[in-house]
């Protein structure tokens, strides 16, 4: 501008048009650390979500073993008394088959073993097989 008495010294860039190519260049970077901080994102999420669940399962074995705990405190102060001593056996076995038959979430069942003890075990289910089907006729 020069050549016709205009001096330019600065000019005021306000809507620049890349060429085609650059613009889609431009909009795959942004897209490739918006997807990159998503899958950051994403793995945090499922992280917490692990630790969590982790958090939980714990909380609830705690909570029954202090449950387990106070029933055996409680049948420990009912043993102190001799009726209930008499009576403590055939309860007991009630109440087991009861758990179980309950669908109780306990894993743990305490069978006794022994030579003597395969004996009464066998009488047992024998036993508790022929009430079964004396009480169907």
């Amino acid at each position: 501008m020069a050549d016709y008495g205009y001096s330019i010294e600065h000019i005021l860039t306000v809507d620049i048009i890349p060429d085609a190519a650059v613009r889609k260049a431009m909009n795959d970077i942004n897209a490739a650390q918006r997807l990159q901080l998503a899958s950051v994102y994403k793995g945090e999420a499922e992280k917490i979500l692990l630790v969590k669940k982790a958090e939980a399962e714990a909380e609830v074995k705690y909570l029954s073993g202090v449950g387990i705990a106070k029933q055996r405190q409680a049948i420990t102060d009912g043993l102190r008394d001799r009726e209930n001593i008499l009576n403590f056996s055939h309860s007991v076995t009630f109440d087991t088959i009861k758990e179980l038959r309950d669908g109780s979430k306990n894993t743990t069942v305490f069978i006794p073993h022994g030579p003597g003890h395969v004996k009464d075990i066998s009488e047992q289910i024998r036993d508790g097989m022929m009430q079964a089907s004396s009480s169907n006729v």
